[in-house]
């Protein structure tokens, strides 16, 4: 069965914090604890012993003293946990508990025996005994004791509050430093892109973390020269396949005129292209090993929709931004290129659309055509996907247009994502820094 967690209880360094917290609060309460019982137990063998000295002499003054005048000797006898009353007191049950046994035996020590000692406990709120006894002359003698904790100091309970702020503090601060290495590693994870030049992981602080910092680094090291063969072995493929396509394309021209050399010279530019467009999709990966640099990207998205409408395609700006920034130009022109091509081909024309949202440069490329289902957005970005139902063969493509600029927008540090318009047609949204 899954356990439900607070939302703010799901992270690591919460759950942390919380059980360094409750163990600290909890051995910090149990000291505490410790602390007021022994100062209660070491209270009341004072008061006992108090108690015992004290009635003593007390029980003796009044016992010596006429009768007439034990009411003026009450207000020296009498202390702040226990009283004298002359007379019978208030009716009250035995007091049989450990208790009460304790305080009449020291009350009987008290007055060496010669004055029987009863404890009784009397209904209230408060814990109040009474102790009953007669004098040498007959007169009932009540002891009225309150049984109470030595008040502590007022100042206490600010230093219990500023202890317990320090143990939050803490815990907090030991949490922060601990977990620290791990969200460092989980941003790294998160923005790992083996094409970029990014700074390896530090492998700094405690040995397990170290330990995994240097696994984190060798592991995008070896994706990183993964990918460089990857993209390697296809250059070798396309450069070795030049030689034997051109040879054939000769021999092909070379022939008679014929429906089937139209059709041999009609596969072999199909395979020519799909071996250059392969390639290109994996040096995509790398943005063509081009260097970022500074550009005027209103300049830039004017030059480009200039260069289409030259040829007659439908290209158009409904809105541009001013202002400059830093990316792989050649790059992104070819994203841009592959997206508006497709605009075209399957939308008849191209809208673009630039904006900018605080740091980010958002360039959208819209068209009017059938668009895509909403559960294959995702998937035609993916290479060698194709849409029979809106993009069939006789349009042209490989399925790597898409691909290719999915690819060059990691490879330069942004996004592409497409969504259906309102109204009809598609929209391809990239997104920069």
């Amino acid at each position: 069965m899954r356990t439900r967690l607070w939302p703010w209880s799901r992270s690591l360094g919460s759950r942390l914090f919380l059980i360094l917290l409750a163990g600290l609060v909890i051995a910090h309460g149990l000291s505490f604890g410790v602390l007021f019982s022994e100062r209660y137990m070491t209270a009341r063998e004072v008061m006992l012993g108090t108690l015992e000295t004290d009635v003593a002499t007390s029980i003796a003054i009044l016992d010596r003293v006429p009768a007439a005048e034990r009411a003026q000797w009450l207000p020296r006898v009498n202390r702040g946990n226990y009283q004298y009353i002359l007379g019978p007191g208030s009716p009250g049950v035995p007091e049989m508990t450990p208790r009460g046994k304790d305080i009449a035996e020291r009350i009987t020590q008290a007055s060496e025996g010669r004055f029987p000692v009863t404890v009784e406990s009397i209904p209230g709120d408060g814990k109040q005994l009474q102790a009953h006894l007669t004098l040498s002359d007959g007169s009932p003698l009540t002891i009225d004791v309150h049984p109470r904790m030595v008040p502590i100091a007022q100042w206490l309970p600010y230093v219990l509050v500023i202890q317990l702020l320090l143990l939050v503090l803490c815990c907090w601060f030991a949490v922060r430093v601990s977990i620290r290495p791990l969200v460092a590693l989980a941003d790294a994870a998160d923005t790992l892109n083996p094409n970029m030049q990014s700074p390896p992981l530090a492998e700094t602080g405690p040995t397990e973390l170290t330990r995994a910092a240097r696994a984190f680094n060798a592991m995008r090291e070896r994706i990183a020269q993964f990918i460089e063969e990857r993209v390697q072995i296809l250059a070798a493929i396309s450069h070795d396949l030049q030689t034997p396509i051109t040879r054939m394309k000769l021999r092909a021209e070379l022939a008679e005129d014929s429906e089937e050399k139209r059709k041999m010279v009609q596969d072999l530019a199909e395979i020519e292209r799909l071996v250059q467009e392969g390639l290109a999709y994996a040096r995509a990966t790398h943005g063509d090993g081009e260097k970022p640099s500074r550009i005027d990207l209103g300049s830039f998205i004017e030059s480009l929709a200039y260069d289409y409408q030259d040829i007659g395609k439908a290209v158009t700006i409904q809105q541009n931004i001013g202002g400059t920034i830093v990316t792989r130009p050649h790059a992104l022109r070819r994203i841009l290129t592959n997206l508006i091509d497709n605009a075209i081909k399957f939308g008849g024309a191209a809208e673009l659309r630039v904006e900018r949202e605080h740091d980010t440069v958002i360039i959208k490329v819209l068209d009017r055509g059938s668009g895509i289902p909403e559960d294959k957005l995702e998937a035609v970005l993916q290479p060698f996907v194709r849409l029979e139902c809106s993009r069939s063969r006789e349009t042209g493509g490989s399925g790597l247009g898409l691909a290719i600029a999915h690819q060059l927008a990691v490879a330069i540090g942004g996004t592409l994502k497409l969504c259906n318009r309102e109204g009809g047609g598609l929209a391809a949204i990239v997104r920069l820094g």
